[in-house]
């Protein structure tokens, strides 16, 4: 394993490479596992290196533990506003969640739905390219608006480009108060439904997710605590159409529920295959009923869904052609070298994704195999 300790010693690292290098912040994902050559780790380039409440601003390196940058917001009343995923309950491995490797996957909790993704928060970054060139895009301030916007182009694009040293991130800060309207008891295509009243309603739902497994369906609103009580009211005054609801309005117990379902923790120690869906909410009761999946988990209105299937299953072949895609995200690792972990591109786009590649990496070094 390369353990690079600044950014300079990447670049000479990625210059001086005779062959591909597998590479991974903390290692929390597995995903280098699907990827050839030398694994190269990003979590000794590490220390938040400016942070401004006032200007709302805070700029990282990318080994930088998210658990770090949590506690240093925090003292301020702050916090990460897309709230990104733990992967390590349900993919059973170890290691320290990075700030890189949240940018880099673009990886978004519940929240998505009201805030947005990781990448909208993204001001600017570093990055090593193949060549093992330094490049700096965006800035450390809000109002930044020129050249290209690599940061969006980074953002997801798991290491095939370059890889990052630093990121400058937009925060907000931590929310008063908040509760859980919780309805019981309704089937997937009524549940979806239920999220869409809420979501399309005035009362600011910052979460829509639903458990087959449990049976319960979760709304959650956030803010000063007169305003959500008020809107929660008005919103269980909206659904009682759908089932009889409660209202959960202690911050610990709202807190573990949305962490539980950002985490996937209902299916973790579970064996199977874990894919994660991104599809139209409307569509997706029925993709899980083709799945054929043991357990499923709805968040973003149903516009995520995450299935627990038999080991080795084909899950893009069973579900054919459909509106958006899907993702194998747990699977040992001869399922994930047959199927591939991302959906194939169609070709128009393949054929941009190849080209952005040669640009950013001539020598194909770069996770090479990651994304096909």
């Amino acid at each position: 394993m390369i353990r690079p300790a600044s950014e300079e010693d990447l670049a000479g690292v990625v210059a001086g490479a005779k062959g591909p290098l597998s590479i991974q912040g903390g290692g929390t994902r597995g995903f280098a596992d699907n990827a050839e050559g030398e694994r190269l780790t990003t979590s000794g380039i590490t220390g938040i290196t400016l942070y401004e409440p006032g200007a709302l601003t805070l700029v990282a390196r990318a080994g930088t533990p998210v658990e770090e940058i949590r506690e240093r917001l925090a003292r301020d009343n702050q916090r990460l506003p897309f709230e990104p995923m733990d992967h390590r309950a349900l993919l059973g491995t170890t290691g320290e969640p990075t700030i890189g490797g949240v940018v880099a996957a673009n990886i978004s909790g519940p929240r998505r739905v009201m805030v947005g993704a990781a990448r909208d928060y993204a001001l600017g970054l570093r990055f090593v390219d193949g060549r093992g060139m330094v490049i700096r895009n965006g800035g450390r301030v809000m109002k930044n608006v020129t050249g290209y916007d690599l940061v969006k182009l980074l953002s997801g694009s798991y290491g095939t480009l370059g890889i990052l040293t630093e990121v400058s991130l937009k925060v907000l800060p931590k929310v008063a108060a908040s509760a859980t309207i919780v309805l019981g008891g309704l089937s997937d295509d009524r549940a979806v439904a239920a999220m869409a009243a809420a979501l399309g309603s005035p009362f600011e739902v910052s979460g829509a997710a639903h458990d087959p497994g449990t049976g319960e369906t979760l709304l959650r609103l956030e803010g000063f605590d007169e305003s959500v009580r008020y809107r929660s009211e008005r919103l269980a005054e909206l659904l009682k159409t759908f089932a009889p609801s409660r209202m959960e309005s202690d911050a610990d117990v709202v807190a573990k529920l949305w962490a539980a379902i950002r985490d996937v923790t209902a299916f973790a120690g579970k064996e199977g295959d874990v894919w994660r869906l991104s599809v139209k909410p409307s569509d997706a009761p029925d993709l899980v009923g083709r799945s054929g999946a043991k357990q499923s988990l709805y968040d973003w209105g149903g516009g995520l869904v995450w299935l627990r299937c038999d080991d080795g299953t084909d899950l893009r072949a069973r579900l054919a052609a459909f509106a958006g895609h899907a993702t194998l995200i747990r699977a040992n690792a001869q399922t994930r070298r047959g199927l591939g972990i991302f959906q194939p591109e169609p070709a128009p786009l393949a054929r941009i994704s190849a080209g952005l590649r040669a640009q950013f990496d001539p020598r194909g070094i770069l996770n090479p195999g990651m994304m096909g």
